[in-house]
């Protein structure tokens, strides 16, 4: 059997289904995950996860690698070995990193009573909880660059949240800064040039803030999401840093004693019941 196929099968092993969210119950034959289990996580077949583990599947592409990757809570070494093995080459540090760590992923299991999502450094959002889909809307339904959080601020507007006028212009101005400051770390990253490129030509907004020059990140703002189930809520927006990668975990919190907090009670039961439903 190929090592590609026994670290698959080890790591599968070592998952506890409890840690992403499905229940480890009896009558269990593995204490892992279940083949099935695997392929609903990576979002591909059962069918190719048996082959994969047989070793007559080969060749997988780098995004099925990476769907792989943090489904079963892979470290960077890790990683970067599951690629190897399987004859594709790591991610290049000269690109956006997009792994999800297993730190990251437990701080977004964990933390399920605020809306939280995580973005790259570029502003595309990778991973999110069930209350973030329920204030903003499920992002799994955006596709491409329309997951990518300055594009659709640039080229839509913002329609469903509403700022005052001096967080709506550092808001904006923040969003062009971080997108500068990323071009300066990643200069080689074709993607994120083609991003900047589009944007420049598109929006004649984009295009002037950046000719501004500013160099900064994005780290906090205050808007009203105004398109909730339960009506608007006023949020504090917050950009945490995640330690040793260059993800952004975004943070929602409402003022404690607040109308605010009232509707984000709320929105926990109905706005995630109709997610649930919606889903079905």
């Amino acid at each position: 059997m190929s090592e590609f196929a026994n670290v698959l099968r080890s790591w599968r092993d070592r998952v506890n289904p409890a840690d992403v969210g499905l229940p480890a119950g009896g009558g269990r034959r593995t204490s892992g995950l279940r083949r099935e289990e695997l392929a609903a996580l990576a979002g591909i077949s059962v069918d190719y996860i048996v082959r994969l583990e047989q070793g007559r599947a080969v060749n997988p592409s780098p995004q099925l690698l990476r769907a792989l990757a943090i489904a079963l809570r892979l470290s960077d070494s890790e990683r970067d070995h599951l690629y190897r093995v399987a004859g594709a080459a790591p991610p290049s540090a000269d690109v956006v990193p997009q792994h999800i760590s297993p730190g990251v992923q437990r701080i977004v299991d964990r933390l399920s009573d605020v809306p939280m999502a995580v973005f790259t450094a570029t502003h595309d959002i990778i991973l999110w909880n069930p209350l973030w889909a329920a204030i903003n809307g499920d992002p799994s339904t955006y596709s491409g660059i329309e997951r990518n959080l300055v594009w659709r601020h640039f080229t839509s507007g913002h329609d469903g949240t509403e700022f005052d006028a001096q967080h709506e212009e550092d808001f904006a101005s923040d969003l062009a800064a971080d997108l500068r400051t990323a071009v300066g770390r990643y200069p080689r990253d074709r993607a994120l040039a083609q991003l900047v490129a589009r944007l420049r030509s598109e929006s004649t907004e984009f295009e002037r803030r950046w000719a501004e020059a500013k160099v900064a990140e994005h780290r906090s703002s205050r808007k009203t999401v105004t398109n909730t189930p339960v009506g608007p809520i006023l949020v504090d927006c917050d950009v945490l840093t995640a330690p040793g990668s260059d993800l952004r975990i975004v943070v929602y919190t409402v003022a404690p004693g607040t109308t605010d907090e009232a509707r984000l009670d709320l929105l926990r039961v109905t706005g995630l019941q109709t997610l649930v439903t919606s889903a079905d």
